[in-house]
């Protein structure tokens, strides 16, 4: 058996599996952002032993764990290297961290990656190869999983999506993610009620998410004429408004701007795990790299 856990910005879950695409206890908590990576791990020691409980393990029915975090890992260190919502994590050493509090050798990575890794092993992308995988909530983060396994560049990381330049002075994260929605149309309402504006056919509303699919479409486009994966597979809160306002213009603008001699190559798919899905990543992350 092991340990899963996802930290993010503002979610936090532990589940019990053995990385096989199935999740046997889970317990979910809300982030206070306030209280910084300190107190996040301090909930993890935690909801460790209170997790066992409930499932009706101990501690010697786990062999290791695997984390999805939400920021950018290093390999070699094995080492958080920030967060962009959570202060604390700075090069923060996590794996040593919840090697020495819960007992239990850990691998870390980013939880898109993992993610991508779950969808790819047991969601949208199986038995496919490569996959690109894409959350777009309050950031974007992206993965691309090859033959089974996360692409990791030189062990810092890649596939950062959210990252390209979109217009001068913008990023696909900064146009297309929750907050750059909001943002672009003033910080006035949520995503979700900007999305609803939408619906009854506010030009402004209209407008913000129009470009925000406009950008992130180009960013795939620019991910299919590098890659030429299989599937881009989309996931994150923002991907739930709905095939009319997120993925049929998104494909519409792909297979008119994209690049021609890879049309129709790639398809771009809603992500099939929900909310556990860095949960099922670290889990298979941690058989994969402990063996199952």
């Amino acid at each position: 058996m092991f340990l899963g856990i996802e930290i993010g910005g503002t979610k936090l879950q532990l589940g019990l599996g053995e990385g096989d695409g199935a999740i046997v206890q889970l317990w979910r908590g809300s982030v206070d952002p306030a209280l910084g990576g300190a107190g996040i791990r301090a909930e993890i020691v935690r909801q460790y032993p209170v997790l066992l409980q409930s499932a009706g393990l101990t501690h010697s029915d786990i062999r290791c764990l695997g984390v999805g975090f939400g920021g950018p890992t290093d390999d070699a260190t094995r080492s958080t290297i920030t967060s962009h919502q959570i202060a604390g994590w700075d090069n923060f050493p996590l794996a040593a961290f919840l090697h020495e509090n819960l007992c239990c050798p850990a691998v870390i990575g980013n939880d898109a990656d993992v993610a991508g890794l779950a969808e790819a092993h047991f969601g949208a992308g199986k038995g496919l190869s490569p996959i690109f995988y894409i959350t777009v909530g309050t950031g974007i983060g992206g993965g691309l999983i090859i033959d089974g396994k996360i692409y990791r560049g030189i062990g810092r990381g890649a596939a950062e999506i959210g990252h390209l330049t979109s217009l001068p002075g913008e990023t696909v994260e900064s146009m297309a993610s929750g907050s750059g929605i909001a943002g672009h149309f003033g910080d006035t309402l949520s995503t979700l009620q900007i999305v609803e504006l939408a619906r009854t056919g506010d030009y402004g509303a209209c407008e913000t998410i129009h470009r925000a699919t406009d950008s992130l479409a180009e960013g795939i486009c620019t991910v299919i004429k590098l890659l030429c994966p299989r599937r881009v597979i989309i996931g994150g809160g923002v991907s739930l408004m709905g095939d009319d306002l997120f993925f049929d213009p998104i494909r519409k603008y792909v297979a008119e701007r994209g690049f021609k001699p890879f049309a129709g190559l790639t398809e771009i798919v809603p992500a099939a795990l929900g909310e556990e899905v860095v949960v099922h990543g670290a889990l298979a992350l941690a058989r994969q790299h402990f063996g199952g």
